[in-house]
């Protein structure tokens, strides 16, 4: 212990000797330079709109770039440092999800602090912003709040969600605010909707514009499963039964909700969406209760087969005359380049024909989070008004 502390003194000692050097007390670029050598800068972003990513990998026999900015892998190329880079051009700016495949295995660029929140592998994240901010980017308005929430489910455990509030917001007044409760997609958490889908930062921007009414946000933790299993409460793991979600959202979160924040409690001013798994969710939640949930978001929902019929016979849905009474706004929406658009298709063409009224949106681009940010924007606008 002695030796311990006494070499925490002499970099102490060394420490201040250095600092004393330089005017104001701070060690200069050259003096940090040889004690902390930095690494490589990844992603830098050009001023051309370009990125360029590095990756150190002296003893690396092959690095490449996965990222959605294209599809496939692109090969990098190593110079006489071991530093492996390359430089890419995305077709707009955006917020695109990338790594590094490194002699076959994927590896998250260790430069950058930005990660996708998600049960597997975590990418990298890097914002490619353009000209002109957009809704997805922060601005000079006032900003709104998340903040990390357990609530007790059923189940017999606490789960946790984030909660977005609007700038403003103060739980000792009065004021009362409309719900919006937003589910991620598979293997996504409850994170991803505002570390990658920026709901905050765009709800922040509409509002602050009047596009949008100041509303509360709640982002819950829609797979309970990896936890159960860790409780060895169940030994299964089915993602498309959306029975257990549904229950949580009605008779723990809602509740929650209800109860430590000022909002109202009506279905006028309560309003579910979601992306992919999320969006299937989304229709068992709020197609299932529609005396519940007056608005009803879903972005590329995971609906598989003739779900968008069997889904009604089978109770997961509500009769369409129950839907058309209650539900003020019902929209469905997917990239036409996704795996899942044909039954997104089928969903528009069966609520159609059973003479449910709803907004169907097809968009460019696959199963992303990219589409996902405007879906957002878009249904923002619309709801409680």
């Amino acid at each position: 212990m002695k030796k311990i502390a006494l070499l925490l003194v002499a970099a102490q000692c060394t420490f201040f000797s250095l600092s004393a050097q330089t005017p104001g007390g701070r060690m200069d670029g050259a003096v940090i330079a040889r004690l902390f050598p930095q690494g490589v800068n990844s992603p830098e972003i050009n001023n051309d709109g370009s990125v360029t990513f590095r990756f150190q990998g002296p003893n690396a026999q092959k690095v490449e770039l996965n990222c959605q900015m294209f599809e496939g892998n692109k090969p990098m190329e190593k110079d006489e440092k071991g530093v492996w880079s390359i430089t890419v051009t995305p077709e707009k700016p955006d917020i695109y999800p990338y790594c590094f495949i490194v002699d076959g295995t994927q590896v998250a660029d260790p430069q950058n602090p930005e990660i996708f929140p998600n049960e597997g592998f975590k990418n990298s994240i890097v914002d490619v912003k353009g000209p002109q901010p957009t809704m997805q980017d922060v601005q000079k308005v006032p900003h709104g709040k998340v903040t990390y929430k357990y609530y007790h489910s059923d189940l017999g455990f606490d789960r946790p969600m984030c909660v977005y509030t609007p700038a403003g917001y103060n739980p000792a007044e009065k004021t009362k605010y409309p719900v919006l409760y937003l589910i991620h997609g598979m293997t996504d958490t409850y994170e991803t909707w505002w570390k990658v889908g920026r709901a905050n930062v765009i709800l922040d921007n509409l509002i602050a514009q009047g596009l949008a009414k100041k509303m509360i946000v709640v982002m819950p933790y829609a797979n309970p499963y990896p936890e159960m299993q860790r409780r060895k409460l169940t030994d299964r793991y089915d993602p498309m039964n959306t029975e257990i979600v549904v229950k949580e959202i009605i008779n723990n979160i809602k509740p929650y909700i209800e109860s430590n924040y000022n909002v109202y409690t009506d279905a006028d001013n309560r309003a579910v969406a979601g992306f992919s798994l999320g969006g299937r969710q989304t229709l068992a939640t709020g197609l299932g209760h529609p005396e519940l949930f007056h608005y009803v978001c879903a972005f590329s929902p995971a609906i598989f087969g003739n779900e968008w019929n069997t889904n009604f016979d089978n109770g997961t849905y509500s009769a369409p005359e129950k839907i058309n009474k209650e539900v003020k706004y019902l929209w469905v929406s997917c990239g036409t380049a996704d795996g899942l658009c044909s039954a997104s298709r089928g969903l528009d063409t069966s609520l159609t024909e059973k003479g449910i009224k709803h907004t169907a949106h097809f968009s460019d681009g696959g199963h992303t989070w990219m589409n996902c940010r405007d879906y957002l924007e878009t249904i923002a606008q619309k709801l409680f008004k």
